[in-house]
Formats: C-alpha cells, structure tokens, sequence
C-alpha cells in the first residue's frame, strides 16, 4: 500500500513539527527517513500508525485516511525506537500482537517460529520479555512487528541500541528480512550508510519540511543543497564564489580532476589505511594516503585532489 502526506501541518506548542504539502512513500519500496535530530521523522511515523492528530491536512495509507490509531490498525505495524515489552515470556509477547489480527493459534504458531528463526532469537522464545538486554529487546521489537505482515511497517531507528557487532550483522541481515516479512516499509535512521545498504528510496527532512526525496542512490550522488550535502558526510567548502562538496571518501593526496592546498594538521593510521588531516578555506579536510606516496608531514602544504564525478558545485 502507498502512504500519501497532503497538506499536513502538525505543532506541538508554537513549534511546527512538520510541515509538509505534498509526500508520497510508494506501494512496496523501502524508504528511509532521514534528517537531523528534531527535524519531524519520528512524529511522520506516528502519524502514520494514528498516533497524533493533525492540526491540518491528511495522511492516508492506500487511499484510507488515517485518524487515529483504530484507522491504521488493520494495515500498519510499528516498532517504537525502545522495545516496550509486557510481562510474560517473549512469545507471550509476539503472540498477543499476533492475537489482535485475529490469527488464529495454528498461523501464530508458524509466524513466531518464521520471524524468530529468520530474526535469530528462536533461543529467547521461553525468556522473560522484561529481562532481554538491550540489543536483545531491540531484536525481538524488530521481529514483532515484521510478524504482523503488514501492508505499511514502520520501524524507527530498527538497528538502534545494538553493540558494533550485532549492528554489521543486522545490517546485512535486515534486507533479506524486509523482503520476507515486509511490503512498504518507512524506516527512521541518522546514519547515511545503513540508509544506502537498506533504502530504495530516501526522504529527507529539515525543520519539519522535505528537503529531498527520491532514488536513494541518487539523493546521495546529488544532494539539493550543500546543507544536506554536509549532512550526507560531504566535505564542504567555499571555492571562489562558489559552494562545493566532496562526497565522503573522495579525496586523495595528490593530483586530479579537481585540485587544492591543504594544511596538514596530521596524520591517521586507522586499521591500515593512512589518512590526512588538514584545512581548507576554513573547511576541517580528511584525505586518504596511498601507501606508495611520500606522507606529508603537520605543517606542511599538500595538493588534494578529487575525481570530477565525487564533486557536486552550488552557485
């Protein structure tokens, strides 16, 4: 099911949350949310499940407005940020879920074992829900709502509260996953990485209003503006009387299509690979060193130097 926003205006106080004529999440994509903290990604997700009331305009989910939380019921699952979990084993806590589509035992018998095999917690099935640590409470969040098999799955920040490990493993995880149990899928991250591994397409939001959306390979390769660009790991810098933007791992000591000084601040070995740190223009630069080159040294002047395709110019 599509996901539309029309003229949706939503305040909390004097504050406007979101402010937002027209968003279309298509029928059957994963879509990642992105924006800085404060921006209005987690409230679009609860008006979507009917968890607040706008102030104006409408929100449908395949052509139903939705209202309330009794709107978004029938099609909408969510995982919250935090796992909330009620008392009682973890499949007490997946099957009461289960219970309120009306499933009957037989079907939520094969969708706790499904989700819990292809989730990997089929060990924490018989545990207390309330005694899961935090990666472990946040994998079993994740799961209950892809048992529900909804027409829209709403997860905000799904791989949050998950050690380094854990997380690399989620994420190479998470794709197969989505196909199996997901059909539109809107997801809340702050991470640019995890949104490319994870989206088809991307929304982005600022101060409450959209910014970019579109193809997530291309939001990233050609960001609107150098605000979103920064946002997107670029590095940012005036160059004559123009703005521009580097795309993050895109610059190399030496020279190439697009050239110019740096101050070498200092020099990184980080799991083998030799990086620089310098300024430009006032702009912090992080540059990679082959291992061939001669490293510069703190207070030298070294030529950078991008490849033309990783450069994107504002006026």
């Amino acid at each position: 099911m599509d996901v539309r926003f029309d003229e949706v205006l939503f305040r909390r106080g004097k504050r406007t949350v979101l402010d937002v004529p027209a968003m279309e999440f298509a029928s059957g994509r994963v879509t990642a949310l992105l924006g800085p903290n404060g921006s209005g990604k987690t409230t679009a997700l609860r008006l979507i499940a009917g968890l607040e009331r706008l102030h104006s305009g409408r929100v449908t989910v395949g052509g139903t407005e939705v209202r309330s939380a009794a709107d978004a019921a029938p099609n909408v699952a969510l995982a919250f940020q935090r796992a909330v979990m009620l008392r009682g084993s973890v499949r007490h806590n997946l099957d009461l879920a289960l219970r309120f589509r009306d499933l009957d035992l037989t079907r939520r018998q094969v969708r706790i074992e499904a989700v819990s095999n292809a989730c990997a917690f089929g060990h924490l099935l018989d545990r207390e829900a309330r005694s899961l640590s935090g990666g472990e409470g946040q994998r079993v969040n994740l799961g209950r709502a892809l048992a529900l098999q909804a027409s829209v799955t709403l997860l905000d920040e799904p791989l949050a509260g998950f050690d380094a490990e854990a997380r690399r493993e989620m994420t190479l995880r998470l794709p197969g996953l989505l196909r199996q149990f997901g059909s539109t899928v809107i997801f809340v991250t702050h991470d640019r990485d995890e949104a490319l591994r994870l989206a088809e397409d991307v929304v982005v939001l600022r101060e409450g209003r959209v910014v970019a959306k579109g193809e997530a390979a291309t939001i990233f390769a050609q960001p609107p503006d150098a605000e979103t660009a920064a946002y997107f790991g670029y590095t940012v810098m005036r160059c004559g009387d123009r703005t521009t933007a580097i795309a993050p791992g895109g610059l190399r000591l030496g020279e190439g299509d697009v050239c110019f000084d740096v101050l070498v601040e200092r020099v990184l070995s980080v799991s083998g690979v030799v990086e620089g740190v310098g300024s430009h223009a006032g702009a912090q630069i992080l540059f990679r060193i082959d291992p061939s080159q001669l490293t510069p040294a703190p207070g030298d002047v070294a030529v950078v130097s991008s490849e033309a395709r990783s450069v994107v110019r504002f006026s």
